[in-house]
């Protein structure tokens, strides 16, 4: 795979994005749900919630997630084709970057493949180096749901990439501050507050070396990061699902049990410190249970 700097004109992605973004909106190809937040203080976190409170959003949310469920029964793909409307640019022969259609947060970034691979597989070198070339010009939080118990909503492989900050009020994502508390022995921690199989590495990025070396850097991580939470590379797919959230200078891996708790869903992001609930009566709900005990509830249990 030919990573040359002359080969993808990456410089101007963040660019790109905004024009695809701009022009998806005008031809309603993008239809984003609009959403109010507020903030649930959680032992060290604070936890930040999406609500969608519109009763005509509600509605549509929910077609849209009807018509997601035939499409998965039915294994209709909807990246092969792509849609044109949503198309940002080629990241490399084997990856392309489409704008998600039903984002939260603005400027949502899929990492597809370009031919179909099943979602539930091992990410690999041709997978972290288009998330690299993603993640060097556009600082954010990249994160893969791997199985249908991870939050993963598609078949067709592919990663994410949301910018930072996720809110203007939070310090990148709602995690941040903890992270830099954390205890590593041979490179691999934990955070105290996570109660629950998962692993987190630091990972040392940088501008001067070839792509290929960052994309092999990061992939060498992932497989410590299986390693920790006592995942065998040696199937032929993952045994079980589990979320990847990765930045430029950490990945983390959490091992997952089931997709909700109580009616409310989590994926990667959950563990990022960010959920996303359709009314006010199950933000109530929410605060009842408390995010961590929900994060607890979807993950596996410690070993």
């Amino acid at each position: 795979m030919n990573l040359d700097k002359d080969k993808f004109e990456s410089t101007d992605l963040w660019e790109k994005v905004i024009t695809q973004t701009n022009h998806a909106i005008n031809c309603g190809a993008l239809q984003s749900i609009v959403t109010n937040h507020e903030f649930i203080e959680d032992t060290n976190i604070k936890f930040l919630v999406k609500i969608l409170d519109n009763f005509s959003q509600k509605e549509n949310l929910q077609k849209q997630e009807t018509q997601q469920r035939k499409k998965i029964e039915k294994k209709v793909d909807p990246f092969l084709p792509y849609e044109k409307d949503l198309f940002v640019t080629n990241l490399s022969d084997t990856h392309l970057c489409l704008l998600n259609k039903y984002n939260v947060f603005d400027y949502h970034l899929l990492i597809t493949t370009r031919v179909f691979e099943e979602q539930q597989s091992w990410l690999d070198f041709n997978d972290f180096a288009a998330l690299y070339q993603c993640l060097l010009h556009i600082n954010g939080l990249g994160f893969y749901n791997s199985g249908r118990l991870s939050g993963a909503s598609q078949q067709h492989k592919h990663l994410q990439l949301v910018p930072f900050p996720l809110s203007s009020e939070v310090e990148k994502i709602p995690i941040e501050s903890i992270i830099k508390d954390i205890y590593f022995q041979d490179n691999i921690g934990c955070l105290s507050d996570f109660n629950f199989s998962h692993a987190l590495t630091k990972i040392n990025l940088a501008n001067e070396k070839k792509h290929s070396q960052n994309a092999l850097i990061m992939l060498e991580n992932y497989q410590k990061l299986l390693m920790a939470i006592n995942l065998s590379l040696h199937h032929e797919k993952p045994t079980v699902d589990y979320n990847l959230l990765v930045t430029r200078e950490w990945m983390m891996i959490i091992e997952r049990s089931q997709a909700s708790y109580k009616s409310i869903p989590v994926n990667s992001l959950g563990f990022a410190g960010t959920f996303f609930v359709k009314n006010q009566k199950q933000m109530e709900q929410l605060k009842e249970l408390t995010p961590l005990r929900i994060l607890q509830n979807v993950s596996k249990n410690k070993e």
